[in-house]
């Protein structure tokens, strides 16, 4: 229940004083220079500790969203991958710019769905819309802050992200390489004025790794003995073991020995990628690559499409979906099931066996 004290001062003014308390809560007051708003507030501030409403904006009433962004980069962002701070630092700061001032407490899942229709109309600088994926990224970022904002900081009671939908994305692309393109392209790669190119695309198609992850590639982490290459950097921020084999292999081991220029022992150090005036920046091979696709006359190809190069010729050489979602670092299948098509012959024969297993 309520109760309200009138108080008067040395100098005659009067306030009223509200006590609020309700069995199971803690107290609230508030004072008012007029007796009409204290009763306004008791009656208001009792239904909405009834109603579970009061609480839960006490916090959300104090800071803005650019708050919650300004302590999230700084507190929880230095935990994560270098990949993944430099682009939900970017993402985050989309968000602060167009509705930074707004308090949490008037963040609403309304709000937050007009910027998000408002991002998915701003143009690349390919000429097209923002793609349903990058705003889907752009939403799970400033999600996962408000996640954060209400179990560890109890700066809200719930995420507004929650019920907002995430725009459709389309299939994903399975783009790649025929045989007699991947001949073309590795000829030309070998070709190349570029003595970096043709070792990483070898490296990417017998891999899977990604572009970021080869050109990362320190030669503290190859150990050519073993065949295999630590990725310590990686998008999912995982630690992965790259197995190495064939071609790929052997042109790091030929590599190794131009390195070490004949001395066995020497242990070698820095990028096995590094760029020609920056040695402790990866090599760009942005150029290179776009001019062996025109050489070898490959057209809509990416170099992520490498990565799916080797997805699909692991699942078109009986490689299940697991084995695949293992070999990129997928922790769950959904990003591998692109490829199921490519693996029916695989999956026939399972079936097939376990046929003959029970019915034979």
């Amino acid at each position: 229940m309520a109760t309200i004290e009138k108080r008067t001062d040395n100098k005659g003014s009067t306030t009223y004083r509200v006590k609020v308390r309700l069995r199971g809560y803690p107290s609230q007051t508030a004072t008012f220079d007029r007796l009409s708003k204290a009763k306004d507030w008791a009656k208001s501030t009792e239904a909405a500790i009834k109603e579970g409403r009061h609480f839960k904006s006490t916090e959300a009433k104090k800071h803005t969203l650019g708050d919650l962004v300004e302590r999230y980069v700084r507190d929880v962002l230095p935990h994560k991958s270098e990949s993944s701070r430099s682009h939900q630092k970017q993402q985050l700061g989309w968000w602060k710019n167009q509705i930074g001032d707004h308090l949490l407490a008037d963040v609403t899942p309304a709000l937050i769905a007009e910027y998000r229709d408002k991002l998915a109309q701003i143009e690349t600088y390919r000429g097209g819309k923002t793609s349903p994926a990058t705003v889907g990224r752009y939403l799970t970022a400033l999600s996962h802050a408000f996640s954060v904002a209400m179990k560890e900081w109890g700066w809200v009671e719930e995420n507004p992200l929650l019920k907002v939908s995430k725009p459709k994305e389309p299939r994903g692309r399975v783009r790649f390489l025929s045989d007699d393109e991947r001949q073309r392209l590795l000829t030309a790669c070998r070709e190349s004025r570029s003595r970096d190119l043709y070792p990483a695309v070898v490296l990417a198609l017998s891999t899977g790794a990604r572009q970021q992850e080869i050109l990362g590639l320190d030669w503290k982490d190859v150990d050519l003995e073993r065949k295999v290459a630590v990725l310590h950097e990686t998008k999912n921020g995982d630690r992965r073991v790259l197995p190495l084999s064939g071609p790929g292999l052997e042109l790091l081991k030929k590599r190794a020995e131009e390195r070490r220029g004949g001395d066995e022992g020497r242990p070698l150090t820095g990028l096995v990628f590094p760029g020609r005036k920056n040695k402790s920046e990866p090599v760009d091979l942005r150029t290179p690559f776009e001019t062996a696709l025109k050489r070898a006359g490959i057209e809509d190809f990416r170099w992520h499409d490498l990565r799916h190069s080797a997805a699909s010729y692991l699942a078109m050489n009986g490689a299940s979906l697991a084995e695949i979602a293992e070999v990129l670092g997928h922790k769950t299948l959904a990003m591998v099931k692109r490829y199921a098509h490519l693996s029916e012959a695989h999956t026939a024969s399972v079936v097939e066996r376990m046929n003959a297993a029970i019915f034979e």
